[in-house]
């Protein structure tokens, strides 16, 4: 029944249109109830299937993420936190979606490129580096915020290639053991870089780190609007999470379909023929590391900015592997799956599961008797945020047994799917 509607453009986009407004009411009727607040993500979901002209699905999707979410952004602050922490992580995912999805090259210190575009911004952006250079010059205006997005993207890419050159002759676990190495490298160097020149400030972190300036106060403040920071810098962080996304989803589109693009996927399925056609291996692995690092380096400095604070531990290898987990979950090579995947991951993480503590922690601290037994007495071991990489774990090994091409499949591993089971 759904799946007619969806078909029919009309009676989609009734229905589409329908779901957000209702679900949105609902999440401004009840602010803490995650239930709605997922049925509205689910609203945003079923727009992507919907079958509606393409200048009308802009549109629903303009009121979608660009009115309505930041609506409730405000009513319940946790909302927009989560809005933006499913963007920086669709982001990175699109970034390694090109390295492994279309070039076919496992990176598993795919987090790296994270930290060196965080700690660019972090070190200047902060008064962290009167301690490199001495004096008292630093940290730098707001306004080099924007600056260092670009400086992200070249630091972060420049890294891709130096991780590039030695694993050109590499293949299968060797490339993963290189790559896995060269992330954990960078976090050590991070860790340890606080002597004899302190240029991370160790374990102990860089803060304060300066956030992008309000440039259109003014404008705000004359239509009588105050522009409290703490109200405007997340409808802001999500403004300019919203717009990287924005750059790196037509960036993913067009590389997937340039020549660039078709390269990538002949040395993924095989490159032998590749290089006998004349394939530039080098120069194509290469700009793979680069293309799919610079993407992180710029989320990497947003990063920094919103958080105010890092250390090395918001770099560690299990957020590699995170990230990995969403385009594994959404489909390799699939833009709108490794969308989906990093939305799903990113939710079940934050919203989910610690939602379920929470309430479980309610229910203990109410005394509730279920079938006769005390919730009182239920160990704190038992709370599901802590069998997060469990659950996730379990998800990935489902997956590859009912579903290998992943949720949002490319249309092409799809197809060879279908005819490897025939």
């Amino acid at each position: 029944m759904i799946t007619r509607l969806l078909d029919r453009p009309l009676p989609a986009t009734i229905l589409v249109v329908a779901l957000l407004l209702v679900t949105a009411w609902g999440v401004s009727w009840s602010p803490r109830s995650i239930v709605v607040f997922m049925m509205f993500q689910g609203s945003i979901l079923l727009l992507y299937f919907a079958q509606m002209p393409t200048l009308v699905k802009a549109a629903v999707t303009l009121l979608a993420l660009g009115v309505l979410m930041p609506v409730l952004g405000t009513i319940n602050a946790y909302y927009m936190e989560i809005a933006i922490q499913v963007g920086i992580f669709v982001a990175l995912a699109l970034g390694l979606n090109i390295v492994v999805g279309l070039a076919g090259l496992l990176d598993l210190g795919y987090v790296a490129f994270f930290a060196v575009g965080a700690y660019s911004w972090a070190i200047f952006g902060s008064p962290q580096a009167n301690l490199i250079f001495g004096g008292n010059f630093f940290p730098l205006g707001p306004w080099w915020f924007f600056v260092f997005l670009f400086v992200g993207v070249a630091v972060a890419a420049g890294a891709g290639i130096l991780l590039g050159l030695p694993v050109l002759r590499l293949h299968g676990d060797y490339l993963d053991l290189v790559t896995l190495g060269f992330g954990e490298v960078i976090r050590v160097l991070a860790n340890n870089l606080d002597k004899p020149i302190n240029f991370t400030n160790g374990p102990k972190g860089i803060t304060p780190i300066n956030r992008p300036p309000i440039f259109f106060a003014p404008l705000l403040q004359s239509v009588g609007i105050d522009p409290n920071p703490n109200v405007i810098y997340p409808l802001y962080l999500y403004a300019l999470v919203l717009l990287i996304v924005g750059v790196t989803v037509l960036a993913n589109r067009r590389l997937e379909d340039s020549h660039i693009g078709r390269a990538w996927e002949a040395i993924r399925e095989d490159q032998t023929a590749a290089q006998a056609m004349g394939v530039p291996l080098v120069r194509m692995k290469l700009l793979a590391f680069a293309c799919g690092a610079s993407f992180a380096g710029t989320v990497g400095v947003l990063f920094s900015a919103k958080q105010i604070f890092i250390n090395p531990e918001s770099f560690t290898f299990m957020e590699s592997i995170g990230v990995l987990a969403m385009i594994i979950l959404g489909g390799m090579g699939s833009i709108p799956g490794a969308i989906l995947g990093a939305a799903v991951v990113t939710i079940l993480n934050l919203q989910v599961l610690k939602g379920l503590s929470l309430w479980l922690n309610e229910l203990r601290n109410a005394g509730t008797v279920i079938l006769g037994y005390n919730l009182t007495n239920l160990p704190t071991q038992l709370e599901p945020a802590k069998y997060e990489r469990m659950i996730f774990g379990l998800i990935l090994v489902l997956m590859m047994i009912f579903r290998p091409q992943g949720i949002l499949p490319a249309k092409r591993r799809h197809r060879e799917l279908e005819e490897e089971r025939r």
